[in-house]
């Protein structure tokens, strides 16, 4: 039988290789010494806080014992929650994940633990350590999965904020598990995991999902809606637990319809949606937040009007849509994305010579490559994909124009982006652009290509485990 060491006997070997007595160690630490006899003779547990100030003394890393705190004082003892819980916050904060899954997996045998464990994840998961919360929401669904539970649903909605990041494959895969678990949730709850759900699918293309989901969130916040206004007073504990004022989710299903209507190509239905969320008479609510939001969905719509006269042919708007681009300098990153993509679009679509146009905004396009990672479900799923399809329609505006340096720069930083997201269709189009045009690319710029098709091809073959006979 393997022999567990102790804490303990480090302890005293440490004690005696300084010289030191308890009585000196007790007033050097701050760990009363009867405390410390105590855990020698009697092997009665520290408590984590206790451990820390000891770990401190001996001049070792922070949580240099955890592994074996775990070993001695919770795998060989029966569990006791009042040492488990500081422990796993204390874990977290030290990034000890492999710590905290020994821990759950150990503690999950007794599902009365589920509802504190529970706890804990939230409270980790509400200070941004998401990688730490993360095994306590699994261990916590894998016990509940037969109960049908309000905090199974919150677990899985967790799991999939949680997981959702720049594989779309993976995160196609995260929102296909979790979309079953939306129902379950709080009525109040299930609106901001639709709109989640919804800018996953939107990113991924996924039009009929996305239709349905847009749908289904617009009919939930209308009757949220009707009956808050049917109260004599606002409910603050709703207006609380949702990210946005109640009435932007209604605007933008709308929105999200749109969108669909345009991959559809059914520009005409588009502007129907369009002309929807910008009329927001009904809106009952005036304060500074609601204000904005109205504000943001009036300008939206403006654009989006000359978007879809312009993709549907009436090349007039043209003008008048950039000037409203410019008259937006202080616009966020990722509506000036949205915005130079729609104008490539059309370019592309309808052969039209936007030269101008993009030198005026050639400092904005510029700082694209320089995009940063968001927590905002929106911005981290559907910008990316953006900056795929930009890349791609701006390598195509150049290559058809003969130019073909800035036509190969912007279609390489496509297949970047498209590899990093994980979207073959986009690899694939620049795959078969870059064909297309190899004949007018100069010698670097081929062998930068192979070069990095080469590099795709082995992250896939060690990702996939496939055969590589390499010589």
């Amino acid at each position: 039988m393997k022999h567990t060491p102790t804490i303990s006997a480090e302890f005293e070997d440490y004690l005696k290789q300084n010289e030191m007595t308890l009585s000196q160690f007790a007033e050097y630490s701050g760990v009363h010494q009867r405390t410390l006899s105590n855990w020698i003779t009697q092997h009665r547990p520290i408590s984590v806080q206790q451990l820390d100030r000891i770990t401190v003394a001996m001049d070792l890393p922070e949580g240099y014992f955890y592994d074996l705190y775990i070993e001695n004082y919770i795998i060989d003892l029966s569990p006791n929650f009042r040492r488990i819980e500081p422990l796993l916050y204390r874990c977290a904060e030290l990034d000890k994940l492999d710590a905290i899954r020994r821990m759950v997996g150990h503690i999950m045998d007794n599902p009365l633990y589920a509802s504190r464990l529970f706890d804990v994840a939230e409270a980790l998961f509400e200070q941004g350590r998401h990688a730490a919360a993360l095994p306590l929401y699994e261990n916590v669904a894998e016990v509940e999965k037969y109960q049908h539970s309000e905090r199974l649903a919150t677990c899985q909605y967790r799991i999939f904020t949680i997981q959702v990041g720049d594989d779309q494959s993976r995160n196609l895969k995260a929102a296909t598990l979790f979309e079953p678990f939306v129902e379950r949730l709080d009525e109040i709850d299930q609106l901001d995991a639709l709109k989640d759900l919804a800018n996953v699918f939107r990113s991924l293309r996924l039009w009929d999902r996305l239709d349905v989901i847009a749908r289904k969130m617009r009919d939930k916040a209308k009757i949220q809606y009707t009956l808050e206004h049917q109260q004599k007073k606002r409910n603050p504990a709703l207006e609380k637990k949702l990210s946005r004022p109640l009435f932007v989710y209604i605007t933008y299903a709308d929105l999200l319809c749109a969108s669909v209507c345009e991959a559809q190509g059914n520009y005409q239905q588009a502007l129907q949606y369009t002309y929807a969320y910008a009329n927001l008479d009904w809106v009952k609510e005036t304060d500074e937040d609601t204000l904005h939001w109205i504000k943001q969905f009036q300008d939206w719509a403006e654009g989006n009007t000359y978007v879809y006269k312009l993709l549907s042919g009436d090349i007039s708007v043209l003008n008048n849509y950039v000037e409203y681009i410019a008259a937006s300098p202080d616009a966020s990153e990722k509506e000036m994305v949205t915005k130079v993509l729609n104008v490539m679009s059309a370019a592309n679509q309808y052969s039209i010579d936007i030269d101008h146009i993009l030198r005026r905004f050639k400092k904005k396009i510029d700082l694209f490559a320089q995009h940063k990672p968001s927590s905002d479900m929106y911005t981290q799923q559907v910008i990316p994909e953006q900056y795929a399809r930009l890349g791609y329609e701006l390598a195509y505006y150049y290559l058809h124009q003969g130019r073909y340096n800035d036509g190969f720069k912007h279609l390489m930083y496509a297949m970047l982006k498209s590899h990093i997201i994980n979207n073959e269709t986009y690899f694939i189009n620049c795959m078969g652009l870059f064909l297309h045009f190899r004949m007018n690319a100069a010698h670097e710029t081929k062998a930068k290509f192979l070069n990095f098709i080469e590099k795709v091809w082995l992250d896939n073959v060690k990702k996939n485990g496939s055969s590589d006979r390499r010589s």
